[in-house]
């Protein structure tokens, strides 16, 4: 029988989640997490690089919280937990400072894109409002993993230089301390043919960036009105339509039944069916399947609601995992 595997999952506090989020990142990671030894963890520390708001962090924080539990997480099975709750990551991080060669760094995707900004832009200054934070991300984001002696991260094809630097790092430390301790190595999981991509309100890449998403929990009304704001073109209701060509029925092709979905086709090829009609198809169907989540999700962010409780009973968990992995650093290294 194979030994089980040590899965963890970091999960950005950038408010609330949205439908390609959930369909690309959330439910498969539910699923991996029925049957693997899971941890999912809060990046709130990673955060503070792009957000210098308090209350926006703490409202993001409970927001993604709440949305992993409303969409099925069972704390039971996985240990949800905030980053900043566990402080034993931060002393690793210093520790594995100390192993981490400057250059490494230099060579970060998210440094360099950021100096080619700069760089672009006509700065003299190629690090201009670049932090720490940021040029040290990749530390940190090897304290994440390594403080639970994790076996598997899985990411997406982009992220993949940090499992490299994590891999990087830890071999580093291995070397120099593995007679006393040394780290198993992780490695990455990525989804196969690179997930499928759910499209936003304009047709591109469903993103908060491109502010094109669909809130995965707004109001129902808000939602309503949303989806009604889909641009179409302006084909008569009676005349035939191209299904393929629009983004409602792109959306609803993703989440409806196969039956629903091949009817609402032939109505639209056929003509007589109209786009607004099409849009309160898609209205219903993600209200209907979101609807009882979002019940959830507004109970746990009610004030004095279990959330706290919940993600301080994971914190107790994840410490005790993260202190047993730094007291055998500690000893290796010669701090006891």
């Amino acid at each position: 029988m194979a030994a089980t595997k040590t899965y963890l999952t970091g999960i950005q506090t950038s408010g609330m989640p949205h439908l390609g989020n959930y369909y690309g990142a959330i439910r498969p990671a539910l699923t991996a997490a029925e049957s693997n030894d899971s941890l999912y963890f809060l990046a709130d520390y990673h955060s503070l690089n792009s957000i210098k708001d308090p209350a926006k962090l703490r409202e993001d924080i409970r927001s993604v919280a709440a949305t992993w539990l409303a969409c099925g997480l069972d704390t039971e099975r996985t240990v949800l937990y905030r980053q900043s709750a566990v402080p034993e990551v931060f002393e690793l991080a210093t520790i594995l400072a100390t192993v981490t060669a400057k250059g490494l760094m230099n060579r970060a995707h998210a440094y360099k894109a950021a100096r080619d900004r700069n760089e672009a832009a006509g700065g003299a200054d190629l690090d201009a409002g670049i932090n720490m934070g940021l040029f040290n991300y990749p530390i940190l984001m090897a304290a994440d993993i390594l403080i639970m002696e994790t076996d598997v991260v899985p990411v997406g094809r982009d992220q993949a230089q940090h499992i490299e630097y994590t891999v990087d790092i830890a071999q580093a430390f291995n070397h120099l301390y593995g007679e006393h301790y040394s780290f198993p190595i992780p490695e990455g999981a990525y989804p196969e043919g690179g997930g499928s991509i759910l499209p936003g309100v304009d047709g591109r890449k469903m993103s908060k960036s491109y502010d094109n998403h669909i809130p995965l929990f707004m109001p129902e009304n808000k939602l309503k009105k949303l989806v009604r704001r889909i641009p179409t073109d302006s084909t008569p209701v009676e005349e035939p339509k191209d299904p393929d060509a629009s983004v409602p029925f792109q959306l609803l092709s993703y989440l409806a039944a196969a039956e629903r979905t091949q009817d609402v086709r032939k109505r639209l090829e056929a003509g007589g069916m109209g786009w607004g009609e099409l849009k309160n198809e898609l209205f219903e169907e993600i209200d209907t399947r979101f609807g009882p989540m979002r019940d959830r999700y507004d109970e746990l962010m009610a004030p004095g609601s279990e959330l706290d409780g919940i993600l301080e009973a994971g914190a107790q968990r994840a410490r005790r995992r993260a202190a047993a992995t730094l007291a055998k650093v500690r000893r290796a290294i010669g701090i006891d």
